[in-house]
């Protein structure tokens, strides 16, 4: 029978005896951090808001629907950041494209919106990654700059006007509760997949570790950290058709306002590292979830929108503290 002696003076033991003994067994408790916390707050929310309907069927579905247009972005933005690379242009992607498939919509129905919407998000890709890879133009600088022009320019083709998506098939393919949930899985396992089991996902990482011992072993960095680029980008374009097919089936310039910070928070929250080396798809989803239980939780406690933001902010911070690693200090 095993002794539990030591395991039971371990109970009352301090914290620094638990991180101890973590280590000995070899594992470190900060990269089950949004776990532990995504548990924890819903066992407060489940306990505080049973009687505002917070554990009903229906609300806590809408947690993984309302986070999956999100959760998708961020999938394709765990690759990316593990390169060492960042896009912030992300958001306002979301808006265009969302616009680019309303427009279709209304010229040839659902392919040509679909066409549209990755067009745009390929373009877009495409000159991010060629301004970074090649002109060798910081990541930061080239997509902020991208932020605002792509939010200008929707802004100015539609006269800040909402464009109505007149596919009906459309709608239902990237708007329906059930397939928001499909494709937050379906981009969830495809992600996990490349990053853990692939030459690609290998390369990924080793890219953003070490890029000088990358490219002694025989990896094309730039070719690389450019395809991520163009791959951050469709995804993006897809989230923005699941945004303007949930959105009272409007594509707007302004949909995907600052969800680029959504999707930014989820990634480093799910245990990549904001220096590379170092992803999670999983942990990912379940940041993208957190910030969105959340934002639930908050919701149905009552209070004002700003005052959300300002909560919302304060407990990411503490998560993101309490996960960070010495190494990442540098």
């Amino acid at each position: 029978m095993t002794d539990l002696a030591p395991l039971a003076a371990l109970a009352g033991s301090p914290p620094g005896r638990l991180q101890i003994l973590a280590r000995r067994l070899g594992t470190d408790w900060r990269q089950y951090v949004i776990y532990i916390g995504f548990v924890t707050i819903f066992v407060i929310f489940a306990v505080t808001l049973n009687d505002k309907g917070f554990l009903q069927t229906n609300n806590l579905l809408n947690i993984p629907r309302q986070a999956s247009s999100v959760a998708v972005a961020a999938v394709a933005m765990t690759f990316l950041i593990s390169c060492a690379e960042i896009d912030l242009s992300v958001g306002s992607l979301v808006g265009l494209s969302g616009l680019a498939a309303a427009y279709g919509s209304l010229h040839g129905g659902l392919i040509t919106a679909i066409l549209a919407a990755v067009g745009v998000g390929l373009l877009i890709g495409v000159v991010n990654g060629v301004l970074v890879t090649y002109v060798e133009i910081p990541s930061f600088l080239v997509t902020l700059a991208m932020l605002w022009m792509i939010r200008g320019f929707g802004q100015w083709r539609t006269d800040s006007k909402a464009q109505p998506i007149a596919s009906e098939a459309f709608r239902t393919l990237f708007g329906s509760n059930t397939m928001r949930i499909v494709w937050l899985v379906v981009f969830a396992v495809v992600g996990a997949i490349v990053l853990n089991k692939t030459r690609a996902g290998r390369y990924v990482l080793a890219t953003g570790g070490n890029r000088t011992a990358a490219e002694f072993s025989g990896i094309s960095t730039r070719k690389l950290k450019f395809y991520v680029f163009v791959g951050t980008s469709l995804c993006a374009a897809f989230a923005g058709m699941m945004v303007a097919a949930n959105l009272n089936n409007y594509g707007k310039y302004e949909n995907g306002t600052g969800l680029e910070l959504s999707v930014i928070a989820a990634v480093i929250l799910g245990g990549t590292s904001l220096f590379g080396g170092k992803g999670s798809i999983a942990g990912t989803i379940f940041g993208a979830l957190f910030v969105q239980l959340i934002g639930n939780g908050l919701l149905l406690s009552g209070l004002e929108s700003s005052q959300l933001d300002i909560i919302k902010g304060a407990i990411i911070i503490v998560a993101v503290a309490l996960r960070r690693e010495k190494s990442g200090a540098r």
